[in-house]
């Protein structure tokens, strides 16, 4: 898969989507238990604030902005010079 700067895509390989995924899914984890799971005292506990509900927001906007930073700047390698079409290797 070459585009035609001559770099190819490692978007499969890019850690911040690995991380995305991560935080993602425990954002997912925190936000149902925030929602669903927790107690009246639970809250009174952590001040009056629902903080699985906050963290878990938090972490799924965290983990949206690492996805949208993936896809707006993606990784490139350049292509090896035997992967190089035939017409770029005579001109240079």
């Amino acid at each position: 898969m070459t585009n035609s700067s001559g770099n190819r895509g490692a978007q499969a390989f890019d850690i911040r989507l690995i991380i995305a995924l991560l935080i993602g899914v425990y954002g997912v984890v925190l936000t149902v238990m925030g929602i669903g799971f927790t107690t009246d005292e639970d809250i009174a506990k952590a001040a009056d604030i629902n903080i699985n509900l906050w963290t878990g927001i938090g972490m799924l906007i965290f983990a949206g902005l690492f996805t949208l930073w993936a896809r707006l700047r993606p990784v490139t390698v350049p292509a090896e010079e035997s992967e190089r079409p035939e017409q770029q290797r005579k001109n240079d």
